[in-house]
This record gives C-alpha cells, sequence and structure tokens, in this order.
C-alpha cells in the first residue's frame, strides 16, 4: 500500500458543520532521516470533493527522533483504590493541609523546567517558589518524553506577556501566600484589613491584584469546606465584586468558581437542594444583540454542531489530535480488513468517521466491502439519526459502502453483544471518546459496558479523555485539582480567542462554567462531571484484560503536524506518557489518548 498524507490545510470546521466543499492545498514540513514505513493519514477541508493528495512516497516519510517516542515511565502512579470511582461522601478537611499534600508525590525532585529557566525579570518569593514546585508535580505537569517542545519563556499573546504569569503561576503563588496566612491563624476581618504586599517576588500591580484575588478564592473554599458559611460568604463578596466574566483570565476562573462555591453553600446550609438546582439550572447564552438565559444539557449539546464549539476546535488543536491521531491508529490496525465494523461508544457529531473514509478510500490493492458503524446512546435518538444520515451522505460522495445502525438502550446494563449484530468476517473497532460522564458515578454500568467490550474482542479500542482528577472523595483536594486544570484551559483560550468574542464566553459559561459548577457544588449522583487520570483507567482496564498498546509513529506525527498549523504553536504541548499521548498547554496535560486491545 502506497504511504499518503492528506493535507491539513483548510478549515477542520467544515466536517463538523457538514459543508460540501473545501479548498485543497498541502503543507511541506521539513525532515531529516527517514521514519519506520507505516502509512499515515491526514485530513484536508474534509468536504465531500475532498481528495488525497500524496505529498510522499515510502522513502520520504518524515523522520521523529525515535528517542522522542520511546515508552517513558511514571514517576508518580495515582493510586486506582484511592479513587474508586464511586466519589461519594466528600471528607470537609482544612484546605491548607490538602494544598500542602498535593506535592507530596516528589520531595527531592526539581522545578519544572519552565521556572528554571528565570526568564522573567521577576524573582518568585522562595516560599512561593516552592509551592510552585509542589503544585507542578501534585497536579503532574508533562514529566514523560516530549514530542513538541515548548519555548514557553515568550507567550505569543501580548495579554499574557503584559501580566507577566500565566494563571497557573498566580495561583500558585496564592497558594503559598495562602498557607503562610493559614500558619499564622489570619482571620478573615485581617485579610480584609491586610492588602497584598506588592514587594513580593517583586510582582506588578495587577499581577498582585490577582494573587490576592485567588488567595481569597482559596480562602472561601477553606471556610466552605470547613462549613463556616458566614465567613465563606464574606470571601465570596469580595470575590464577586473583583472578578467577571468578560475579565482576564484569573477574573474568569475565579467568577465561575464563585459562583459554584456559593451554590454549594446554598446546598449545605440546606436553603435549596441539589434537585431545586437541577430545575433551575440556568446559563448565559451570548448573543450579538443581548443575554438570555435556557436550560442547558451539555452532553446534548455537544452531539449538535455548535458554533461556539466549532470555533474554540478551529483554534484550539485538541479535537482535531485525538480525531486525527486516533483514526490513524484504527486504520493501521484495520489495514487488510474488507469488513470493518466501528462501535462508537458516544458518537455525538461523528466528525471522525468522515477522516476514517477518506482514509478508506485511499486504500490500494484492498477494496472495502463495507464499513458499518455502530452507535450507542440512551438518549437524543434524532441527534443521533442526524449524524447518521449526514454519514452515509458523506459515504456515498466517497464511494465507500456504509451502513450505519443505533443501538438505544434506556439502561446501559442492558447493553449486550447480541444487539450489535456482529459478523465473523468484521474486523471490530471501538471508539471511546469522553465517555458519558456519569458512568464513573455508576461502575456497575461501566463495569458491564467493559465487559460485553470484551466479550466481541476488537482488534483495538481507542480511548479519549480529559487528563484531570476531578473525581476525588475530598473537596478541597478536587477543589484544587479543578482549579488548575481550568486556569491552564482559560489561559489557552485567552491566547486563541479575543476576550469579547461572543464564541469564547459561551463555550465559557456554558461548558466550562456548568463543568465547574457541577464539579464543585454537586455530591453524590448529582455530581455527574467527573475525570481520572490516565493511570486510573490503565488499573481500571487492566480489571479486564486490556493491554495498552504504543501509538505507532504516525500517529504522534499526526498530533505533531497538526499543533504545528495551529497560532501558538509552541504553548500547545505534547508528550509520550508510557504508550499513550497527552496533550495540553504550556505544559499542564488537559487530554489523553490511549489503544487498547484484549489479551
Amino acid at each position: 500500500m502506497e504511504n499518503a498524507i492528506l493535507s491539513l490545510e483548510g478549515s477542520y470546521s467544515e466536517v463538523e458543520e457538514k459543508s460540501s466543499s473545501a479548498n485543497k492545498s498541502s503543507e511541506s514540513v521539513d525532515g531529516g532521516k527517514t521514519w519506520k514505513q507505516t502509512p499515515f493519514y491526514c485530513s484536508d477541508g474534509l468536504g465531500p470533493s475532498a481528495g488525497v493528495d500524496f505529498l510522499c512516497s515510502e522513502d520520504e516519510v518524515l523522520y521523529q527522533d525515535e528517542r522522542e517516542l520511546q515508552d517513558q515511565t511514571l514517576l508518580g502512579y495515582a493510586a486506582f483504590d484511592e479513587l474508586k470511582f464511586d466519589g461519594l461522601s466528600p471528607s470537609t478537611q482544612n484546605c491548607q493541609e490538602e494544598i500542602t499534600k498535593l506535592g507530596e508525590i516528589v520531595q527531592n525532585g526539581n522545578l519544572d523546567s519552565e521556572y528554571k529557566k528565570g526568564k522573567r525579570s521577576e524573582d518568585l518569593h522562595l516560599a512561593s517558589l516552592e509551592l510552585l514546585r509542589r503544585f507542578g508535580n501534585g497536579f503532574r505537569h508533562f514529566e514523560s518524553g516530549r514530542i513538541v517542545e515548548s519555548t514557553y519563556d515568550a507567550p505569543p499573546y501580548t495579554a499574557v506577556e503584559s501580566r507577566g504569569f500565566s494563571t497557573e503561576e498566580i495561583m500558585g503563588i496564592a497558594g503559598a501566600k495562602f498557607i503562610q496566612s493559614a500558619s499564622q491563624s489570619v482571620d478573615v476581618s485581617s485579610m480584609f484589613d491586610n492588602p497584598f504586599d506588592l514587594s513580593l517576588a517583586g510582582l506588578s500591580h495587577e499581577d498582585a491584584k490577582m494573587v490576592e484575588l485567588s488567595e481569597f478564592l482559596l480562602a472561601s473554599a477553606e471556610k466552605v469546606s470547613c462549613e463556616q458559611f458566614d465567613s465563606a460568604r464574606r470571601l465570596l463578596k469580595h470575590c464577586e465584586e473583583c472578578s467577571s466574566d468578560v475579565g482576564n483570565p484569573v477574573e474568569r476562573v475565579v467568577y465561575y468558581f464563585s459562583e459554584a462555591l456559593r451554590e454549594r453553600i446554598e446546598i449545605k446550609s440546606g436553603r435549596v437542594t441539589s434537585n431545586d438546582l437541577k430545575k433551575n439550572q440556568s446559563v448565559h447564552i451570548y448573543d450579538t444583540m443581548k443575554t438570555s438565559k435556557q436550560s442547558f444539557d451539555m452532553d446534548t449539546a455537544m452531539m449538535r454542531p455548535n458554533p461556539a464549539i466549532l470555533e474554540c476546535q478551529r483554534v484550539m488543536p485538541f479535537c482535531q489530535i485525538s480525531h486525527f491521531a486516533g483514526i490513524q491508529a484504527i486504520v493501521e490496525n484495520v489495514a487488510e480488513a474488507k469488513r470493518i465494523h466501528i462501535i462508537d461508544l458516544v458518537i455525538r457529531n461523528g466528525a471522525q468517521w468522515a477522516i476514517l473514509m477518506q482514509a478508506l478510500a485511499s486504500r490500494f490493492g484492498c477494496p472495502l466491502e463495507l464499513l458499518k458503524i455502530t452507535a450507542i446512546g440512551t438518549t437524543s435518538k434524532h441527534l443521533i439519526e442526524d449524524t447518521g444520515r449526514w454519514l452515509k451522505s458523506f459515504a456515498q460522495t466517497m464511494n465507500i459502502p456504509f451502513s450505519f445502525k443505533i443501538v438505544m438502550v434506556s439502561d446501559l446494563l442492558d447493553l449486550k453483544e447480541n444487539l450489535l449484530e456482529i459478523d465473523v468476517e468484521e474486523k471490530i473497532a471501538v471508539y471511546s471518546s469522553y465517555l458519558p460522564r456519569k458512568l464513573i458515578a455508576m461502575p456497575n454500568r461501566l463495569d458491564s459496558m467493559m465487559k460485553m467490550i470484551r466479550n466481541i474482542n476488537p482488534c483495538i479500542m481507542v480511548v479519549t479523555e480529559v487528563e484531570a482528577n476531578h473525581n476525588a472523595p475530598s473537596f478541597v483536594r478536587r477543589f484544587v485539582d479543578l482549579l488548575f486544570y481550568y486556569s491552564a484551559y482559560f489561559d489557552c483560550l485567552d491566547a486563541c480567542m479575543e476576550r469579547d468574542d461572543p464564541n469564547r464566553m459561551i463555550t465559557e459559561s456554558m461548558y466550562f462554567g456548568e463543568g465547574i459548577r457541577n464539579s464543585v457544588a454537586s455530591e453524590g449522583e448529582e455530581r455527574i462531571i467527573r475525570s481520572v487520570k490516565l493511570d486510573v483507567w490503565r488499573a481500571f482496564f487492566a480489571r479486564f484484560g486490556m493491554v495498552e498498546t504504543d501509538l505507532s509513529s504516525s500517529s504522534l506525527y499526526q498530533a505533531k503536524l497538526i499543533v504545528k498549523k495551529f497560532n501558538f504553536a509552541s504553548s500547545f504541548t505534547l508528550d509520550v506518557d508510557g504508550k499513550s499521548l497527552l496533550y495540553g498547554w504550556k505544559g499542564t496535560p488537559l487530554h489523553s489518548l490511549s489503544t487498547w486491545n484484549f489479551t
């Protein structure tokens, strides 16, 4: 089979908007040595008329240093049993202790390279520097095999440069100051009476204001965890007065976390119930003329071609990395198959399958008899049907023999392999992209699904997940993990989109804001938005005899090539973690891509 690269130029959002045409162009990439001869595919505009551009032969496939692709051993293993996928009754613990515990994984480690470089003129206070190191190891910056080296010392967006420190760094400095204040038994009144010392670390006035605001947020979280609600309300009032959903990233992060903490107070104090909040749940919907409110379901919204989400996917590479690198892995595992059966556990808009069709259409010497996609669903059948109709239309334009089947079950416990209509001649692949969040809180249903997958024995299972621990039973530990994760994401949005961009404001309010609200304010079965890290998934999959497989050099190169075509490419980071891929912003992992099969 001849190796081919589909051009990456053009608008990726066109495929998700289901457009009918795209402009084709090729991208040249400087290469040195020859890579292992493995075919890999990229996407053009992915409209129905898009074609394949053969940019290089087998001897010209591009090179990536093998040392950068080696498997890496994890330094810190997140114990699966600590999280247990239940995350029910959280304990109320002192926030100071929990923040300190985050850094206990590494006692003798060096400061992350970004901080060691010392490119900034300001010197961090020793206590703040220590906290940054501990936080850096606690929420685990990338520490494995770097694919794309970041030039993080020179952020490309002037607003970030003028502020001096990233949102994560601001939070780290605030954490150091909070710990210092807590050790000195500083009460709420003293916090109001003693403004932030500008001499600390030579901070600018703007940075000092943001550190102080962040410290008030951390202090309010501690008061909430201890159920000292009157003190928490006083602190939150200050946070709300000084934050904004249209301000800089720190102000936006504080705004949404303050909202979530206030909701938690209302629930814990008995003023409202979780059901009351759920019934009256609303979010801000921004358009060019006004702000309105409407009910919102995140998982349902993700199934529609939402303009705000499409714009974020256009300016940030995360979705494209998971689609292109993940589909590349499937293509390699079904290279000689004539009948291919894809089981999509969460199909959403199905854009990735247009990429697969293009790759299959470019195969030589192995005619495809049938591509069958089975979509699993529990709700919103009409939206899945819409996706199926579009995929059928796209398959026709590519001359791909295609079948689309929907398996609807009211309860995932009812999902059995006989519903999938498996043919013994088919090559089966399973695709899981951000499995429904509620399943982590429903381990019996998650177990049932995994047993079903084991029984059908796919040749490959591709898994994309959020790389974060948002499932810790301890409220304050979960709060800190959430705070740093969203700080990185809000920083990324600030670099890639204007602050008054309505698509950014919708994304932050509807998707990020709802995720923060649910994770902070809710507990038990009401807390449906949960995430665990790749290490936890490894331990979980091992229960079912699943083995992590290497992402090929071609898949890894796909990810690298995608990042290079984006603005601020130097700030997006790709790392090999074990046999999988982590990708994120300025060294903070945000998502993971892994592939699996059964022993």
